[in-house]
């Protein structure tokens, strides 16, 4: 008979413990934000610096220099436009890429000694 008693002092415990939990105040925010800074200094920073790295190459591309593309192709710059360079790839051979397409610039010689070591 005093069963539903019971039953009922239980329910009313958790849910005061439950409220209580609710309401987690400035403790409960210290991991979402420590997770944030954490995200931003292993993720976001670095990636900025990259892009902005990237950003100063391709601004910098002159003719003459040696690159490599992200498709992999190697050649030498003839012309430079706003959006596009002509590459040379092979004697009387040259395409024209996107800027953004540039990967890294290579020392000078690269270009005529990869050309050597195919024959």
């Amino acid at each position: 008979m005093l069963d539903f008693l019971v039953s009922n002092a239980i329910a009313a415990d958790t849910a005061a413990a439950t409220q209580e939990a609710a309401a987690p105040g400035f403790e409960g925010l210290l991991f979402p934000i420590a997770l944030i800074v954490i995200f931003y200094f292993l993720l976001i920073r670095p990636q900025q610096k990259r892009n902005k790295e990237h950003k100063q190459l391709v601004a910098g591309a002159k003719k003459g220099d040696e690159i490599v593309t992200n498709g992999g192709l190697l050649g030498k710059i003839t012309e430079v436009d706003d959006h596009f360079i002509t590459l040379e790839i092979a004697p009387n051979t040259s395409v024209q890429v996107i800027k953004t397409s540039i990967s890294t610039v290579m020392p000078k010689g690269t270009y005529a000694s990869a050309g050597k070591a195919k024959k």
